[in-house]
């Protein structure tokens, strides 16, 4: 299948041009379990507007002919939003050697195809081009074990995190705020970091 499929990368002010197509996208991941996301393309188009104002940012995307079907973004830590910041400021840590990483998302179609690792290449790369950056960072919704709306045999990607060489870091936390579905009003989500050392 990925003999079929073409690849694109957008930066900085680039990335505005597909916005459309990974607004789209992201509303239809994002609404399956963990994130439970009720999306809408006003909020993804506003949200977006970071990496397009951001002259670091950039944008990895996979298409299957006109259809965007995974794509992954990263950002410097400064340029991302406040609540994202807040937690490695009271850390105490530089926020200005820490590169962010945004979404990493495919529609369940393309998934088992390697394309998983191909993201976290290309962020990672992106990354280190700079050459002053010395931590990596993403972060991922906490459900809690018992949430009532997890799947039967659900598998978190924890091990495949730790397999790109993550580690969860406890004392790193945020909330983030998103309508889940079936709700018209946002709610706050406690969210957890994962770290990784630039070598």
């Amino acid at each position: 299948m990925t003999d079929k499929l073409t690849f694109i990368t957008r930066t900085g002010p680039e990335t505005a041009s597909v916005f459309e197509d990974l607004a789209k996208l992201r509303i239809a991941v994002f609404k399956s379990y963990p994130y439970l996301y009720e999306g809408s393309a006003t909020y993804e188009m506003e949200y977006l507007k970071i990496y397009a104002e951001s002259e670091k940012s950039m944008l990895f995307a996979v298409y299957d002919g006109s259809e965007m079907v995974g794509a992954t973004t990263c950002i410097p830590l400064t340029d991302e939003t406040p609540e994202v910041l807040r937690p490695f400021e009271e850390a105490g840590l530089d926020v200005n050697f820490i590169f962010y990483f945004g979404e990493s998302i495919l529609l369940p179609a393309y998934r088992g195809l390697g394309l998983g690792h191909r993201f976290f290449d290309e962020r990672e790369a992106h990354a280190r081009s700079f050459g002053n950056y010395k931590l990596m960072c993403f972060c991922s919704v906490d459900r809690g074990e018992n949430h009532p709306q997890k799947p039967a045999g659900y598998r978190s990607n924890d091990i495949f995190w730790q397999k790109r060489g993550y580690t969860e870091a406890p004392d790193l936390r945020a909330a983030m705020d998103w309508p889940d579905i079936g709700e018209t009003e946002s709610s706050s989500k406690p969210m957890v970091f994962w770290i990784k050392t630039i070598d």
